[in-house]
């Protein structure tokens, strides 16, 4: 027997035309005892065709996706497309109203909440209703993400490299098509109850962003997202015509080496810019001990010669924060 689902949809997600509604999540608090968290969702359908899943706000303290998706969904018109566009611009919106990375209600990090359980607290249940009503339907996915406040990043358009020759080809495609200025083939340091891990194992194309961060959007980072969120449409023949030519630079971080993770606490010193090519064994970064100044600061070098593509944005560090993340070119692939 199949387990009931205990969100729905305010709007008919199969019909023909262009539909502004809310996943109501029933959530019975101190302030509405028989009360529900209403997550935007719209649906846009013209015949058949294509789905194609865009997210933002699956992270509350980063906004270029939801900034791009309010602004798609206002603007898209049936008529433009063939297929369906669902677009679900604060995919944690408790979290996307506090500002805040995970949901202030539960605590719960959405990013690690699927598949989600029917029974699970708020941001399970969202979870479990992407995961068991919207992804068997689509296509292909996207979830814009950006650095938020604790990580600021050259904008890139990810993907996860895959063992399955077929969907890697598939996916490392619409990479491509997004036109990020990096795009970039990663290992992250852990995948379980991501979103990402919830479609690929449906065999899907799925593609992330990271734009920016440091909890801000920019006009630069909210168009790459307009921009790449369109060339997707287009590639996956949901839009007319063909995606808009970009540079991109295809690159990867294959592995742990890749990552430069504090071992101390105290204050945090960036000695290379954003965007900087570095060396191996170059001193990219030091922490400082505050109160001990008398101490001399730990310095952290490059594992890898590269892009030094992310960086930690606050000031302050402690053991296990990520303090850089670099990339080098993929396959000799340079910018295109």
């Amino acid at each position: 027997m199949a387990e009931p689902c205990r969100v729905s949809a305010t709007i008919d997600l199969e019909a023909d035309g262009k539909r502004f509604g809310a996943l109501n999540v029933p959530h019975s608090s101190n302030e509405s005892a028989w009360g529900a968290v209403r997550v935007p969702i719209v649906a846009i359908r013209n015949g058949a065709g294509p789905t194609v899943l865009l997210t933002g706000g699956n992270h509350g303290d980063e906004y270029e996706g939801p900034i791009a998706l309010i602004k798609l969904a206002r603007s898209l018109e049936p008529g433009e497309i063939a297929g369906r566009v669902i677009l679900i611009p604060a995919l944690n919106l408790p979290a996307v109203l506090a500002g805040t990375r995970v949901s202030p209600i539960d605590q719960v990090n959405m990013n690690r909440a699927f598949p989600g359980r029917w029974d699970g607290t708020i941001t399970l249940m969202i979870a479990d209703y992407v995961t068991r009503r919207i992804l068997p339907a689509c296509d292909a996915v996207v979830d814009l993400h950006a650095g938020g406040r604790s990580l600021s990043f050259v904008p890139f358009c990810g993907m996860h490299a895959l063992a399955d020759a077929a969907a890697m080809a598939r996916t490392k495609a619409a990479l491509l098509a997004f036109g990020a200025p990096i795009s970039l083939i990663i290992e992250e340091f852990d995948v379980a109850g991501m979103l990402d891990t919830a479609v690929e194992q449906l065999g899907r194309p799925f593609l992330f962003t990271e734009l920016g961060g440091g909890g801000a959007a920019s006009a630069g980072t909210v168009g790459v997202a307009e921009r790449g969120v369109r060339n997707v449409l287009r590639h996956f023949g949901v839009l007319e015509g063909v995606p808009e030519p970009a540079a991109t630079r295809l690159m990867h971080s294959p592995d742990a080496s890749y990552f430069t993770v504090s071992e101390d606490r105290g204050l945090f010193e960036l000695l290379v810019d954003l965007g900087a090519e570095v060396a191996a064994g170059q001193p990219i970064a030091q922490i400082h001990d505050i109160e001990r100044p008398v101490r001399p600061p730990e310095v952290y070098r490059a594992e890898r010669a590269g892009l030094l593509i992310g960086r930690r944005w606050p000031g302050l560090t402690a053991p296990g924060d990520c303090l850089a993340v670099i990339a080098t070119d993929h396959e000799g692939g340079g910018s295109s």
